[in-house]
């Protein structure tokens, strides 16, 4: 989709901006500008309009690009912000605004998704109440190292969770934030190449901050929580959008600058999965049991089987079956 239009409008909604103008403004033909302004909103995008035109309509509270922005002390990470009351995904977003040439560090964050996801294709709850966020990152990397971003963005969310609220948080192998053994935060990335070249990755990160996890389907509720049943006490979630962002760039800038080994062994101090005995089901069905030994050089989990042999996990879901 041509995100020219949505651009735009961020740019100026602070006043209406006629179809005639886009279009202007923007080379598009006007009658272009009307079926884009048509998709958006079928895909949940709030206008204004009045007879001068059409005007983005900002989040109805504080979840908005200038009051996150408000403090927030990144170079790069969170200077372009976009969000919205409800979207079917932010990934998704995320991914088309990439494919229009979105800077590295843009961030698209909504107050609910229709469509979330998790891996594998698994239906993500998005409620109101949560953080449901998208970061665009252009890493100069093979495409092969894009998963390190997954073990990354975790040690970010373990360390501004466990600063914050000094909660007993985790890492479940590969993408999960846990508080004790509960799921209180999922990440997906999502990397594309061409031609052996990374040309973006979204990062998504889904946190169950105020929601009220009571009102999970029955399926999910019982691996869940929240940060709000963790403290007993509502969080402000612009103020910890802005220290994750603070913390996920520190943490990217290492990665960028070769310091992957380091945080990996961030990431094995955080770790719940090292040390238990795990069941992983893998894409085509395959079930493999054993413990959890340890995390290679390359984020890969190592499982000693019940035959004492070593295996090495690349993907695959990981459930913990006990200590």
């Amino acid at each position: 989709m041509n995100y020219k239009v949505l651009e735009f409008l961020y740019e100026n909604r602070e006043k209406f901006a006629s179809v005639g103008e886009m279009a202007s403004k923007l080379g598009l033909e006007p009658d272009k500008v009307l079926e884009i302004l048509k998709i958006l909103e079928d895909r949940g995008y709030k206008f204004e309009k009045s007879d001068e035109g059409y005007r983005l309509k900002e989040p109805s509270d504080d979840l908005s690009p200038s009051k996150i922005k408000e403090g927030l002390e990144t170079r790069y990470i969170g200077r372009e912000i976009y969000c919205f009351d409800e979207v079917d995904s932010t990934n998704i977003i995320a991914k088309e605004l990439a494919e229009d040439d979105a800077s590295e560090g843009t961030v698209v964050i909504a107050k609910t998704q229709t469509r979330g996801r998790g891996r594998r294709g698994k239906k993500w709850i998005s409620p109101r109440g949560g953080i449901w966020m998208s970061i665009i990152l252009r890493p100069e990397i093979p495409p092969a190292k894009a998963p390190h971003l997954t073990l990354v963005t975790g040690v970010a969310v373990a360390k501004t969770l466990k600063r914050e609220f000094g909660l007993d948080v985790g890492i479940k192998w590969p993408n999960d934030i846990l508080i004790g053994d509960k799921k209180v935060c999922g990440i997906l990335t999502e990397a594309h190449a061409r031609f052996n070249t990374i040309e973006y990755i979204v990062v998504g990160i889904g946190i169950d901050t105020n929601v009220d996890v009571d009102l999970f389907p029955e399926e999910f509720r019982e691996g869940a929580t929240s940060l709000k049943r963790e403290l007993g006490v509502d969080v402000d979630s612009v103020d910890l959008i802005r220290k994750l962002l603070v913390e996920f760039e520190k943490v990217y800038e290492d990665f960028k600058r070769g310091r992957f080994p380091e945080i990996l062994n961030e990431w094995r101090r955080f770790s719940k999965t090292i040390g238990s005995y795990v069941e992983i089901r893998k894409q085509l069905g395959e079930i493999v049991r054993g413990e959890a030994v340890g995390v290679n050089s390359e984020g890969a989990l190592i499982l000693e089987l019940d035959n004492g042999k070593l295996r090495k996990i690349v993907s695959g879901e990981c459930i913990h079956l006990g200590r």
